[in-house]
């Protein structure tokens, strides 16, 4: 099968793109470089090194004998969108291609409507583009956990059944989502949704949690291959902050408490759910929802995982939460979907930090020790005038 990869120089995109090579899939990968650009406004590079998209492909197929067909483009052009999915021809889509940072989101009004107009208009672009050549398609699109929030009761793979006034009705189930981010996706789930109930399109909607790790088997083959690791406040996942903290000897930064509760996901997991998703694909006119984690715990538990692991000592501090959100709640969260197709998850209880503790060590003195704390509140604008 041919595989398109859209967003496929990124953090997950890349080592997913070489994860569907090396399972003997035919794969394309298309990028518009955003995220680097990202990395230049900021003023935050990825902490490991990464080579450009040219020398990336070229390290692949020098290491496995396997090509990568690759595409440098926008999902807001339609047209390009349209002309790349017919000339390649997929047989499935994966797409990571949208502005992934809940902070960056929240920066201010101009970060919110890019976010916005980014992530739902280029998926619309996406979804007309595979009605229009070819409706078989079968579209793996990267949701989060984000979009459902913390509700009080049980959170179901994307559907829930309710009675009401003695009716029964399957739904999509509701959402709450905490950022501009996280609504954007909310948009996506729902834009896919009416395009496979009204077009007959495929689709499978994976609501991932929070993603820690830098190493595959295949990106381990040779450092060109390296993918990113983030360790600022703004594209920095709350694992690798803290992983990186301790090994700089700096406290680790709990915001809040620590009461709240994350859905979290090994990279080899989040690649290996990919595969089996595009391995048994959505039936026509489905819109399935796998939630995309292995296991769930508070930030508090996290600080104290890593601080168990690691091989000195480590201080725990507490900030003030920049971010709007209860500081404790009810989470728990249905996530049997991708296990019942064969995912045998990694679990961070079993995973050897050690190994991201010596990633770390390597590269230490590539971090901004400012970047670790949040600039970023999640606060109504004000009026300066």
């Amino acid at each position: 099968m041919r595989v398109l990869v859209l967003g496929g120089d990124g953090y997950l995109g890349w080592p997913t793109a070489l994860h569907l090579s090396d399972a003997g899939y035919d794969v394309a990968v298309l990028d518009n470089l955003a995220r680097r650009g990202y990395d230049e406004e900021l003023g935050v590079d990825s902490l490991v090194p990464i080579a450009d998209l040219e020398t990336r492909v070229t390290a692949w197929e020098q290491v496995s004998g396997r090509r990568l067909a690759c595409y440098v483009g926008d999902l807001l052009d339609a047209e390009f969108v349209l002309d790349t999915v017919r000339e390649f021809a997929p047989g499935a889509i994966v797409h990571f291609a949208e502005q992934r940072a809940a902070p960056y989101s929240m920066i201010d009004r101009a970060h919110a409507v890019y976010t916005q107009h980014n992530n739902v208009i280029g998926t619309l672009n996406l979804l007309f583009a595979i009605a229009e050549t070819d409706p078989d398609i079968h579209l793996v699109k990267l949701g989060t956990m984000g979009e459902y929030g913390t509700p009080d009761i049980d959170i179901e793979e994307g559907w829930l059944e309710i009675e009401h006034n003695g009716r029964r009705d399957r739904m999509l189930y509701p959402k709450r989502p905490g950022s501009f981010y996280h609504l954007s996706k909310v948009h996506d789930s729902h834009n896919i949704e009416f395009t496979c109930r009204v077009w007959s399109l495929r689709a499978t909607d994976l609501n991932q949690g929070v993603v820690y790790g830098q190493q595959t088997p295949q990106t381990a083959r040779d450092e060109r291959l390296a993918t990113r690791l983030d360790y600022d406040a703004v594209f920095g996942t709350v694992l690798n902050r803290f992983v990186i903290q301790a090994v700089l000897g700096q406290p680790l930064t709990v915001y809040g408490g620590g009461g709240q509760t994350r859905g979290l996901i090994d990279i080899r997991d989040t690649v290996e759910c990919i595969r089996l998703a595009v391995e048994h694909p959505a039936a026509r006119g489905e819109f399935r929802v796998f939630n995309q984690m292995t296991e769930a715990m508070s930030v508090a538990q996290i600080a104290d995982v890593v601080a168990e692991a690691f091989p000195g000592p480590v201080h725990i501090d507490h900030l003030d939460n920049p971010r709007v959100e209860a500081p404790e709640h009810y989470y728990n969260v249905k996530h049997t979907g991708l296990v019942e197709l064969g995912l045998q998850p990694h679990l961070l209880g079993d995973t050897l930090l050690e190994s991201l503790f010596d990633i770390v060590a390597t590269h230490k003195n590539r971090v901004e020790s400012e970047a670790l704390q949040p600039q970023i509140r999640w606060r109504a604008p004000v009026d300066q005038g």
